[in-house]
């Protein structure tokens, strides 16, 4: 990975940033979701896609394991998954 470039930003009283301007049309739209990365010594926030790719293999499994899978914690964790993802 390699590093573009540094900005800084102000945490809001909310918690909020702002991504700066130059970098807001930077592969994400108005609206577009992102997955927070927490690490112990930074944060990472990327297109929620970026996960989603990565996860599309274990989402359309979830057909072919339902027969396997039938607890109400299983389909919990399931519904959850999808909602996390906006499916």
């Amino acid at each position: 990975m390699t590093l573009i470039d540094v900005k800084s930003v102000t945490v809001s009283k909310k918690g909020q940033i702002t991504i700066p301007s130059a970098y807001r049309n930077s592969g994400m739209k108005i609206g577009d979701k992102a997955a927070v990365f927490v690490y112990d010594d930074h944060i990472e926030i990327r297109p929620l896609s970026f996960i989603e790719e990565g996860l599309s293999c274990a989402i359309a499994s979830q057909e072919s394991l339902s027969k396997e899978w039938d607890t109400p914690e299983e389909d919990a964790a399931w519904d959850h998954l999808k909602d996390y993802l906006g499916k």
